[in-house]
């Protein structure tokens, strides 16, 4: 049986199935972790998972979409990591591929449930770069 692991501080993969063209997975068992800290203590103590979804904001600050936006809607180029106090999905993301490369691991099967375009995309380009580093 496939190990998955489901990064989302509020929602459960059942809440997933109806806005992500790959629904039907989030219908299986899922292990859930809720925080940076839990995702990394679950891949120290269990390995890395077979498949995990990211979602992006784990914290009440992450929810300000202010912090992601310019004057006239998304600036990406004026958006940095370290607005937040908070770890994201995406630190998640380079948390695990430092960890895939350091130890000799392929990266898992992912996916990204995050309803944040900006921090979607920004943890999908991520790990496709490190699937090619790897």
């Amino acid at each position: 049986m496939e190990k998955k692991l489901f990064l989302d501080d509020i929602r459960n993969p059942i809440d997933c199935t109806y806005y992500i063209s790959s629904g039907e997975i989030y219908l299986e068992l899922w292990d859930i972790v809720r925080s940076y800290n839990e995702f990394i203590d679950y891949i120290e103590l269990n390995g890395v998972p077979d498949v995990i979804s990211f979602d992006h904001d784990l914290a009440d600050e992450h929810y300000d979409m202010s912090v992601y936006s310019g004057p006239i809607g998304p600036d990406v180029s004026e958006f940095t990591y370290d607005r937040f106090k908070e770890k994201t999905g995406y630190d998640c993301a380079k948390w695990l591929c430092n960890y895939c490369i350091q130890n000799a691991i392929p990266l898992p099967k992912y996916y990204v449930h995050s309803m944040n375009p900006i921090g979607k995309e920004n943890i999908e380009k991520y790990l496709e770069n490190c699937e090619k580093a790897i």
